[in-house]
């Protein structure tokens, strides 16, 4: 009986122990390649890009909150008894946190604190984590069996994301298609009878001649032959 208390399933103590949220090292040069989700049948962290390979197994989205591995209370009630464990509300959902968040000062005020670290909790919770509440069931030597509930299928939802494997070097891009043709030395360059920008002033906007408003001969050679006069220097005493 002691023995059968003590059971604790492979996949449970897979979300204590597997890091998330660090790179995949079979997808080392992916983007997006944070581990993220736990399959549960391989007991193993893995990232969006390796759901393809485990698309039969039950996948369960670990998220992010406060620095904190946290999972949907919706999508961890499928699998074991979550009452007692304080959730939060995140993006209209209601999260649990995986594992213990002890607090650094003790708790002196009124009120529940968590069975395993000591914090700080609301009415009606005992528990801070997942994590504490499980402690808390076989440190009382009670069978972790019976709050356990069978799931079969498990699979992400729709709203997660599944990146696909894109070049970026031919995505995203646009390419500027020229009329004439440049030259291939800067003497052609020069002689060329469409210049791609006329400067009007020093410190004036520039002109683009391919623009319905064409700039005349004349007004360029007006503007061309604008050269600034001597300057007058202050006589040297």
């Amino acid at each position: 009986m002691i023995m059968q208390a003590m059971w604790k399933p492979a996949w449970l103590e897979a979300l204590n122990t597997q890091k998330f949220f660090v790179a995949c090292s079979f997808h080392e040069h992916a983007k997006k390649n944070e581990k993220n989700i736990c399959c549960l049948d391989c007991c193993t962290s893995i990232c969006p890009h390796c759901v393809a390979a485990h698309r039969v197994h039950r996948l369960l989205q670990v998220r992010r909150y406060v620095y904190h591995d946290v999972v949907r209370l919706e999508d961890l009630e499928k699998l074991i008894d979550c009452s007692s464990v304080q959730s939060y509300t995140i993006n209209s959902s209601k999260v649990v946190f995986l594992k213990k968040r002890p607090q650094n000062r003790q708790f002196k005020g009124s009120g529940n604190i968590c069975t395993s670290c000591d914090r700080s909790l609301q009415e009606p919770y005992f528990h801070c984590s997942l994590d504490c509440k499980v402690e808390y069931i076989l440190r009382q030597k009670k069978n972790l069996s019976a709050y356990l509930r069978p799931c079969k299928v498990l699979q992400l939802g729709p709203d997660f994301f599944i990146p696909h494997d894109v070049d970026d070097d031919t995505t995203h891009s646009t390419l500027v298609d020229v009329d004439e043709p440049m030259g291939s030395s800067d003497s052609e360059n020069l002689s060329a009878p469409c210049t791609n920008f006329v400067r009007k002033k020093r410190s004036g906007p520039y002109i683009c001649a391919r623009s319905a408003n064409r700039v005349s001969d004349e007004d360029m050679a007006t503007n061309m032959s604008r050269r600034k006069g001597v300057p007058h220097r202050s006589p040297l005493c």
